[in-house]
């Protein structure tokens, strides 16, 4: 199964450099004013799962809350010490996550549509 996490963001190139610079995904492809949508799929090469972002006229109208989380499990110590530099050298705050057991186990931030993410480093030590 390939799993895709599809958003509507007014932000579409700001979501891209976010996403390959701090988290260092790829650009998977992209498309321009598809039945009036701008778009790209970010991840990683060879994974079975992408984001997808999508841009139009409209404002998006979901919101998430404190426990709505994109978590993310980093394979190496190496990939989980780069994103920590990335996130330290763009300047992106850290933030306390509601749920307790994230405050334990990961790293949480938010992308410039103030949607959280989690970074783990639970594949690492286990």
């Amino acid at each position: 199964m390939v799993f895709r996490y599809a958003r509507h963001t007014q932000n579409l190139e700001k979501l891209i450099g976010f996403y390959t610079k701090v988290l260092d995904f790829k650009v998977l492809g992209d498309f321009k004013d598809h039945n009036g949508y701008d778009g790209v799929f970010l991840g990683k090469d060879n994974e079975n799962w992408h984001l997808e972002f999508t841009q139009d006229g409209n404002v998006p109208q979901s919101q998430s809350d404190e426990d709505d989380i994109l978590v993310f499990y980093p394979e190496t110590l190496e990939e989980f010490q780069k994103i920590v530099a990335n996130l330290e050298s763009h300047k992106v705050p850290i933030l306390q996550p509601k749920n307790p057991y994230w405050k334990e186990n990961g790293i949480c931030f938010e992308d410039c549509d103030r949607h959280k993410l989690i970074i783990s480093d639970l594949r690492i030590k286990n």
